[in-house]
């Protein structure tokens, strides 16, 4: 299980952690609507609704459609019946409600269109143009080498002029996240102190893809800080995806 605070201040004692937890926690339960809760996804629910519990806090189920071919008719219902079994009640979510709705990601795509243009206004984002067939014959060379499928970046340095005629030609492409060259270490209040160097291995990541849907990076950034949690909780297996959140 991975303990990451958003808002928190920690400290480490050998091996031992402390932490100043805010008066007003909030936590979410975060699922992709594929099919059946599995075990470890109901385990990871019941951490979140028992912390926000523990600290009088709130407990929110947010729905992760953005991969639209993988969305199973009826599957979001079928979480909320799990959790109502187990009783594991949302205080927000798409049928319990709340302050910062909605609470599925395809029903919030004119959010992540406004903060990608205030990324790409910043200078922290560029368009991206390259094909599909670009970049999987760069995915088949990495790995004739045994390395990395790492982007090369070609798109970060077009000019206005280079993007503006794309675009007018109605170029399909996508959205990168101007990545800097060095780690951004982050505190998780189990592991301590992470670090790892996503820019070396992936390149700059997408935040927007070319049919307009946010990749689960970028959505799931946006969607915490809109929301305000406080704390992230989740499984281990997850930790390779809080790389891009920091």
């Amino acid at each position: 299980m991975e303990w990451t605070p958003v808002k928190q201040e920690t400290a480490h004692d050998s091996g031992k952690f402390s932490t100043k937890v805010e008066n007003n926690v909030r936590v979410r339960f975060a699922p992709s609507p594929t099919g059946f809760m599995h075990l470890g996804g109901l385990r990871t629910a019941l951490y979140n609704f028992l912390f926000a519990r523990a600290n009088q806090g709130k407990f929110i189920l947010r729905i992760e459609d953005t991969d639209q071919n993988r969305a199973v008719p009826g599957a979001i219902e079928k979480l909320e019946e799990t959790l109502q079994w187990a009783q594991v009640n949302p205080d927000e979510g798409p049928s319990a409600g709340g302050s910062y709705g909605p609470y599925i990601q395809s029903q919030r795509l004119d959010l992540y269109q406004e903060h990608v243009q205030t990324l790409l206004s910043s200078g922290s984002a560029y368009r991206c143009f390259c094909s599909a067939r670009r970049l999987e014959l760069m995915r088949k060379e990495a790995a004739r080498r045994g390395e990395p499928s790492r982007y090369d970046g070609k798109c970060r340095g077009l000019t206005e002029e280079a993007v503006k005629k794309n675009l007018d030609q109605g170029l399909p492409h996508t959205i990168r996240l101007k990545l800097k060259p060095t780690p951004e270490p982050w505190d998780d209040l189990i592991k301590g102190k992470c670090s790892h160097d996503i820019f070396d291995i992936e390149g700059d990541p997408i935040l927007l893809k070319s049919d307009g849907y946010p990749t689960y990076h970028f959505a799931n950034v946006v969607d915490d800080h809109l929301m305000r949690v406080t704390h992230v909780l989740r499984g281990s297996v997850s930790k390779m995806s809080s790389i891009h959140k920091f």
